[in-house]
């Protein structure tokens, strides 16, 4: 049998197909990628070279190694034939590990609509079993399905854009491309659907937006306090030293304002920036409310107060060690900064608790108290949570207040800004924050008895594995 003969052999018109196939996969994907800012240019370069160089050596190496006479009886020589099944199953493995390869979610999409294949990044994008079914059941976004339609028809197709509000904010963007089949013009068509998530480049826009609106909105007042203290200085009060003295305390005062109000604001944005993505360290609740409570031990003795501490168990939950101490932390200091004389703010750690609970825990300050849920647990049924409650006795919270309270900026009546008070942004950051780790977050407040402030944590399932907690 001669070389050219040997080349026209079904068994090796098959193989190249195959090789073909693969290599048309890959460069396809590389160039999706690239067209839509994923891969730099040089990456993309890269990938297609390297994948048409496996892809010759590939065919060269069947074309040059294999043995007809021992691998293809005469009589089953058929131009028609179809492909022998082994030959069918490694073109799929082949396939099926260049998607696997491939960090961002892609799916192969059969001419019916059912998934044929995900790579366990779109897997886990998406939360799809083993038995991934028809797209329209995994992915209910209309325009994407409508896209997907149009590839399968042969249609080129635009990326499409879609937004999920619910359990938190995210963006996505969809590349729909068509392929044909690997059996040529007439076999059956698939597309091609790659997903970018987009949430962080979003939210940086917003966030850029938010924060220039924010701080030109907040920052006008005590701006417009020093300048006018400054040409006091400058003019009349320019030899006044007792003038002089006053009009300094108080541009300090305003300063350390606008300060606070700046890291507030660059705090809330970088809770949310990364809202969509839910911590996986282990925390330890009680050491982190012992350390706060250290560390406010000069504001706490400076103005007198009681603080007691009641840590119960060995509760360790999931979540990210900085960002609950900042949140206890804020819960405390609106504690200490609202509170009468002799008062007494209790810090409490405690779990863990079903979700029931977590969505509606008992009441602690009686019956005539008012209760509310700031942020509701976006866990399964059967989640169990942890509980840090900061509880106090100061003057308590109006009922028709407490849906406010986690508006940024918002101050109830009584405790409106001041030099030295709150920038109203503290329960916005706590609210954020407990999002970000699908848990909860309620207030209960009766005026004239106190509050109570009480977050929920996923708990984690690693309670006696002290390895797995986040280092201090």
């Amino acid at each position: 049998m001669s070389s050219r003969q040997f080349r026209n052999q079904p068994f090796i018109r098959i193989r190249r197909r195959d090789t073909a196939a693969v290599a048309s996969l890959g460069g396809t994907v590389v160039a999706l990628l690239w067209l839509f800012g994923e891969l730099a240019f040089v990456q993309a370069f890269v990938a297609i070279a390297t994948i048409a160089a496996l892809s010759v050596i590939y065919y060269l190496t069947v074309s040059t190694s294999l043995n007809p006479a021992s691998l293809i009886p005469e009589e089953a020589v058929v131009e028609d034939d179809p492909a022998p099944a082994p030959v069918q199953a490694e073109s799929s493995l082949t396939a099926h590990a260049l998607l696997s390869s491939l960090p961002v979610p892609v799916l192969l999409i059969a001419n019916s609509g059912k998934v044929e294949d995900a790579n366990p990044a779109a897997r886990e994008f998406l939360g799809l079993g083993n038995e991934a079914g028809h797209l329209s059941s995994v992915l209910r976004q209309p325009q994407v399905l409508e896209a997907v339609s149009q590839a399968l028809r042969g249609e080129a197709v635009d990326p499409v854009e879609y937004s999920n509000m619910a359990p938190v904010e995210s963006h996505v963007r969809a590349f729909i491309a068509p392929l044909g089949g690997a059996g040529g013009a007439g076999a059956e068509r698939r597309a091609m659907l790659v997903l970018t998530d987009e949430t962080s480049i979003k939210r940086a826009d917003r966030m850029r937006a938010d924060f220039l609106a924010n701080a030109s909105h907040e920052l006008r007042t005590p701006l417009a306090s020093l300048a006018g203290f400054i040409e006091t200085l400058m003019g009349h009060a320019k030899d006044d030293p007792e003038a002089r003295d006053r009009f300094l305390a108080i541009m300090f005062d305003q300063t350390e304002r606008m300060q606070r109000l700046i890291n507030d604001l660059l705090s809330l944005s970088r809770v949310e920036m990364d809202e969509h993505v839910p911590p996986v360290t282990t925390i330890d609740p009680h050491v982190i409310v012992e350390d706060v409570v250290s560390f406010l031990r000069p504001q706490i003795n400076k103005k007198g107060i009681g603080v007691k501490q009641e840590l119960n168990g060995e509760a360790l939950a999931i979540g990210d060690r900085d960002q609950i101490t900042e949140v206890v932390q804020n819960l405390v200091e609106n504690a200490i900064k609202y509170a009468g004389a002799d008062a007494c703010i209790c810090v409490s750690v405690s779990g863990p608790v079903g979700r029931d609970e977590a969505e509606r825990p008992a009441l602690i300050l009686g019956d005539t108290a008012s209760r509310l849920t700031l942020a509701a647990p976006a866990q399964e049924v059967d989640a169990e949570y942890v509980t840090i409650r900061v509880q106090d006795t100061g003057k308590g919270i109006e009922r028709r207040d407490l849906p406010r309270l986690s508006e940024r900026f918002f101050r109830v009546d009584g405790q409106k800004s001041g030099p030295k008070e709150g920038t109203g942004l503290g329960l916005a950051i706590v609210k954020h924050i407990v999002n970000r780790h699908r848990g909860g977050f309620t207030v209960e407040s009766a005026p004239g008895i106190g509050s109570v402030f009480s977050i929920f944590l996923p708990a984690s399932p690693h309670v006696s594995d002290e390895a797995d907690v986040q280092a201090d």
